[in-house]
């Protein structure tokens, strides 16, 4: 009797572990590296669920380094992935069609992104096992979906669900300072700055109060949240506060 391989997982968190490192550092070659030789170790080792995970995380890193010909390969590949592994309806597969469709929306390709948001919002909801903060995310990222679309009511609806849903997570006032950010940002694009104006600053406030939340990780990933807030927060003319989050930023990448 011939007995297939046994399959060498890939060690995932150690992964993980690895991309935040070269993250803190903005080592974003460092970041391809790393998830490239795990991605041959994967197919070596027979291990396509730890692929899976691999090629998520190349997609959500192409879309900050803004290549989209690599998103779309890797893009590509997982969607197939899924299919083949079955996940079309698992947690798994749904956070595969939420990092595939944020990046088409970093690429202005909403209406491939929809479709993809709105399958893993229906098993996300329905899974009673789906940790908050992946809903979380979801929800905020299907929000810039909608906004792009013109959809104002809809991004708003989601954005609002973000908002309570991140009550539940630790550290989750990172994510609420983003949703409020954007939220801003959607009423004025449907009210105009005029009428919006009293909403859109009470959310530049509360977004201020959740980052200088005292609990919160002074981490990469909080580094890399006050860096793209600055902008929005000197756009409504709150000059102090990015100046602060930039600073933030650079003291935690330079401590790196």
């Amino acid at each position: 009797m011939i007995e297939s391989n046994p399959i060498r997982p890939v060690p995932q968190q150690r992964i993980r572990e690895k991309v935040d490192a070269c993250m803190s550092r903005k080592d974003y070659a460092g970041v391809e590296r790393v998830l490239l030789y795990w991605l041959d170790e994967a197919e070596a080792g027979g291990d396509m669920r730890g692929r899976l995970m691999i090629l998520g995380e190349l997609v959500g890193h192409y879309r900050k380094t803004h290549e989209a010909g690599k998103i779309h390969q890797r893009a590509d590949e997982a969607l197939r992935l899924v299919e083949a592994l079955d996940y079309g309806n698992a947690i798994s597969g749904a956070t595969a069609f939420v990092n595939i469709a944020t990046a088409y929306n970093s690429l202005d390709e909403n209406d491939l992104a929809i479709p993809l948001f709105e399958r893993a919002r229906e098993i996300y909801e329905a899974s009673p096992g789906t940790a908050p903060q992946l809903i979380g995310g979801l929800y905020n990222n299907m929000g810039l979906c909608y906004a792009a679309l013109g959809r104002h009511d809809k991004a708003i609806e989601v954005y609002q669900k973000a908002l309570e849903v991140m009550q539940n997570v630790p550290g989750g006032a990172t994510d609420q300072a983003i949703t409020c950010l954007n939220m801003a940002n959607t009423l004025e694009a449907r009210d105009g700055m005029e009428n919006a104006e009293h909403e859109v600053f009470r959310l530049l406030d509360e977004a201020d109060a959740y980052l200088g939340s005292p609990d919160l990780p002074h981490d990469s990933y909080y580094a890399y949240v006050c860096e793209h807030c600055a902008p929005t927060f000197e756009y409504y003319g709150y000059f102090a506060a990015a100046q602060k989050y930039r600073k933030e930023a650079e003291t935690i990448y330079d401590r790196s």
